[in-house]
């Protein structure tokens, strides 16, 4: 092995030269994936106190607590914010990265409000529900939706890459991917979780439930004369309040819109809009359903055989 270094070496510094754009060197320093990773688990402590402590968190501790929290906050929002501004803005703009941060902070309260309606929807949505408190320490949606209510705040004020990071973040942990972009209303469930992508450019409304393997995405992608994609473009479709849609439906195109109070069954692709009060489901013409019991009778008798 040792006789081979040199030139896996050599090999690995030729793709370098070759495939520059994998490369981050001798240029700007980019938010670190691990600090996100900190901000996120900061983040999640700040909105639901005494939930990721292994130790009882006292009401008369909780203010120095939160004040400790915030602070290691922004010291780590101040250095990834301005590594993300960079991208944009030359240097480091620090009275932006400081407006950016007190904007996100001064949010959180109304963060916690809508999560408290999240929480309230999946109490009332999932028969399961035992309690709020089973709903924040083992619903993978609401650290989802916690995070990306979050990240959304630096979107809208045009942060690059870190909200973005911080959804993939919660991605990675629960299987939920939902881009910062997404607008989403109050009390918001999705149930069990896994496999959901809900696209940059939905608007979701209120009361809105999901189930698993649902999929809000683009239909097609628009290209310049050039044929490169146009970028900021409406993709992806709206889905009005009391609307609810079962398991691996996909919904695709930025002008479908599925109409308040609506139902979309399981197994669903729509490409258009549907009306409000609308039933979408699949007939269930091609489903047969046999008595294994009986099939096997039925072919013994056939063959003239016994069955042993």
């Amino acid at each position: 092995m040792r006789q081979e270094f040199e030139k896996i070496l050599e090999s690995i510094q030729e793709s370098y030269k070759q495939l520059p754009a994998l490369n981050n060197t001798g240029c700007l320093n980019l938010p670190s994936k691990d600090a996100v990773s900190r901000i996120c688990e900061e983040l999640l402590q700040i909105l639901f106190p005494g939930f990721y402590e292994d130790h009882t968190l006292k009401s008369e501790a909780l203010a120095e607590i939160t004040r400790q929290r915030l602070n290691t906050l922004i010291e780590l929002l101040e250095n990834q914010i301005c590594k993300s501004l960079r991208v944009d803005e030359p240097g480091c703009p620090q009275d932006r990265a400081d407006k950016a941060i007190s904007k996100f902070l001064k949010a959180l309260p109304t963060v916690r409000r809508l999560l408290s309606t999240d929480v309230e929807a999946a109490f009332e949505g999932d028969p399961a529900a035992r309690s709020n408190q089973e709903i924040i320490l083992a619903y993978p949606f609401l650290e989802t939706i916690a995070i990306q209510r979050s990240a959304h705040l630096l979107y809208t004020d045009k942060v690059p890459l870190l909200p973005r990071m911080m959804t993939e973040w919660a991605h990675n942990q629960t299987g939920v991917d939902i881009h910062p972009g997404a607008q989403i209303g109050s009390h918001f469930f999705i149930d069990h979780g896994t496999g959901v992508v809900i696209g940059e450019t939905c608007h979701i409304g209120s009361h809105v439930k999901l189930d698993h393997g649902v999929t809000l995405g683009a239909r097609s992608f628009q290209k310049d004369e050039e044929g490169r994609i146009v970028k900021g473009v409406k993709r992806h479709p709206d889905v009005e309040d009391y609307v609810t849609i079962y398991p691996n439906s996909t919904i695709l195109g930025g002008e479908t819109v599925i109409g308040a109070r609506s139902t979309i069954g399981g197994n669903v692709f729509l490409l258009h809009s549907v009306g409000p009060d609308s039933l979408v489901y699949h007939e269930e013409e091609q489903l047969r359903i046999l008595s294994k019991t009986n099939r096997r009778t039925a072919k013994i008798a056939e063959s003239g055989q016994y069955e042993i």
